[in-house]
């Protein structure tokens, strides 16, 4: 038998053996998408499993493979974590698993919950890394096994379950299946799974694009900065267990996705088809305007990894995604300190201009005083007129929209 036909008959295997704990989710085509795209589009919802992703599958496959151990150990403040609990639970397992001492609240509830008394949680470190070191210090000390969320190839076997699934729901298979890419164990399963011969888009978040570093440099390298938002696939650098499995893939199947374009995609879903999708979780599904013209009429799949999304992110996603769309706009206006130059101002605006944010900063001058203001515009190019009426009428402002530096302290 090939390397493919034995990696196949173990992921088989993991599935069947899986469905004593979950049942399969669900393969659905997506009218919406489908429409809109001109294709056949289907979505892999994995923000349907018990844990709201993809993650307990790895952790049961893995955990299946080291029965004989009695402790099992992760760093996670995630899906990974909520992961490993529900299976600690599951296998009657002790499970301590380490979280930053930042991690949200719920988070940490539901991965006490989903463990229940065979799981304790300890919250160490003020960063990741020194999560990671206290959770490895530990298991080492105590002779556990430690659990990785994907530089593992037992786990990566498990994440293969999805491909198994697939397979075996939709006969024919895809043209495409476009998947999201953070430490690569999910990707690395799948590419596994399906060979050479299934055609694979990679999309990761523009502030972590480490499998796309990775094959530009050969090997996997560690990203100088990483943009936290996406914060289920920003990883500074790609697993090595699944660089081996994806090594040899072309360059132009790895999408990156901006994180202000991928909240407009995580609104879409919501708003639209009433589907939660974390940021993680919408990474497929946004990349598929970057490619509408390669997939028209063709049969696609995207996996959805993941809906634990936290409410209370909502405004900033609603914010970033109205700054990418253009009809949101910040800038710092110079306006006169004499009676009527407010009004003046204000008799500048379209009639569906809303000011959203108006903050007096500091008076600059003698004569002048600086303002911070935020327009909501019902279209993008409603602000052209805008502007062109601010520049006739002599006000001096500056758009600091996309000025990052700026925009983290004064908005």
């Amino acid at each position: 038998m090939s390397d493919i036909e034995i990696f196949r008959d173990r992921a088989r295997a993991a599935m069947v053996a899986m469905r004593q704990v979950f049942p399969a989710t669900p393969l659905m085509r997506n009218d919406h998408l489908s429409e809109k795209f001109g294709a056949e589009i289907w979505l892999k919802r994995e923000d349907l499993t018990p844990v709201r992703s993809y993650k307990l599958r790895g952790a049961f496959n893995a955990m299946r493979r080291a029965q004989g151990a009695d402790l099992f150990v992760c760093a996670s403040a995630g899906n990974h974590a909520q992961g490993m609990a529900y299976m600690c639970r599951h296998f009657g397992k002790r499970g301590v698993i380490f979280m930053p001492v930042t991690t949200p609240q719920q988070k940490i509830d539901k991965t006490r919950i989903f463990g229940g008394d065979f799981v304790e949680i300890r919250l160490v470190g003020d960063y990741f890394d020194d999560t990671l070191a206290e959770a490895q210090s530990f298991c080492a000390a105590e002779g556990g096994h430690f659990l990785a969320p994907f530089d593992d190839d037992d786990v990566i076997e498990g994440q293969a379950t999805i491909a198994a699934e697939i397979e075996a729901e939709l006969p024919g298979g895809a043209d495409l299946i476009v998947l999201p890419v953070g430490g690569g164990g999910l990707s690395a399963g799948i590419r596994s799974y399906f060979g050479p011969d299934q055609s694979l888009k990679f999309v990761e978040p523009a502030g972590g694009a480490s499998l796309a570093a990775a094959v530009e440099a050969g090997g996997p390298v560690t990203l100088n900065k990483v943009d936290s938002f996406v914060d289920g696939a920003a990883v500074a650098r790609i697993g090595a267990r699944p660089w081996d499995r994806l090594n040899g893939i072309d360059r132009a199947d790895v999408l990156a996705a901006p994180e202000d374009r991928i909240c407009t995609t995580m609104l879409e879903m919501l708003n639209i088809e009433g589907i939660v999708l974390e940021p993680a979780g919408a990474l497929a599904v946004d990349a598929l305007d970057a490619i509408r013209d390669q997939i028209r009429g063709k049969r696609v799949i995207c996996i959805t990894s993941g809906g634990n999304f936290d409410f209370e992110r909502l405004p900033e996603v609603k914010e970033r995604a109205q700054r990418f769309s253009g009809v949101k706009k910040y800038f710092i206006l110079r306006l006169p300190q004499r009676p009527g130059a407010l009004k003046e101002f204000l008799n500048l605006l379209g009639p569906g201009d809303d000011i959203a944010r108006f903050e007096y900063l500091k008076k600059s001058a003698r004569n002048f005083g600086s303002v911070l203001i935020g327009i909501e515009a019902k279209e993008a190019r409603d602000f052209e007129g805008l502007f062109q009426r601010l520049d006739d009428s002599g006000f001096a402002y500056r758009d600091i929209t996309q000025d990052t530096i700026l925009a983290e302290f004064l908005i």
